[in-house]
């Protein structure tokens, strides 16, 4: 199999939570510091995708700001993949405290099936919990540089593999993999 990447996104505004969700206390730890756990070890290489690298030094990983600042979570990923190391990529969003190993596992199983390898919960992608192959970065930079900000637009360029619910519930049956943690009320909900 081919080596992986694996890309903590940690480029949002935090906005609704009103701090940086990276170090919002999850069950006692940094949110940032429990995804990373998550992921650890599953590929060959871990980096993180942010543009405030101070904050995040301590975790002592390489980091990458946005080649395309200001383009939400697709230049992430366009980030992401182009700075890899390898040419399989899997990008997490660091206020996904619920990662799941075995369905991250059977994910990065499939990393050479298609150019992405996305789940599919409730009829929508999940492209913050997905594989990017290098060869996504042209299709991604063309929607990029004309403003076509959506995540899923250069998905008609490329090859697609859809893990589909079925495959998803034998890991993850409540889907909690793709709660991601916006607001302080999401936070102290998903604590309980």
């Amino acid at each position: 199999m081919t080596p992986l990447t694996i890309a903590i996104q940690a480029g949002g505004k935090s906005s609704r939570m009103g701090t940086d969700k990276s170090f919002v206390p999850f069950l006692g730890r940094p949110m940032i510091e429990v995804v990373r756990e998550r992921v650890a070890g599953l590929g060959d290489e871990l980096i993180i995708v942010t543009n405030k690298p101070d904050d995040y030094a301590y975790l002592g990983l390489p980091m990458f700001g946005d080649d395309y600042p200001d383009t939400g979570p697709l230049g992430g990923i366009y980030t992401a993949v182009n700075h890899a190391r390898h040419d399989r990529t899997l990008v997490v969003a660091c206020d996904m405290p619920w990662l799941n190993r075995p369905l991250l596992e059977y994910m990065v199983g499939l990393r050479e099936a298609a150019d992405v390898v996305v789940p599919r919960w409730d009829k929508f992608p999940e492209p913050l919990h997905a594989i990017y192959s290098k060869a996504c970065l042209e299709p991604m930079r063309e929607k990029l540089e004309a403003g076509m900000l959506k995540i899923t637009a250069f998905y008609g360029r490329v090859s697609l593999r859809f893990v589909e619910r079925e495959e998803i519930a034998r890991f993850d049956p409540e889907g909690r993999s793709f709660v991601n943690v916006n607001t302080p009320d999401e936070l102290a909900a998903q604590q309980e």
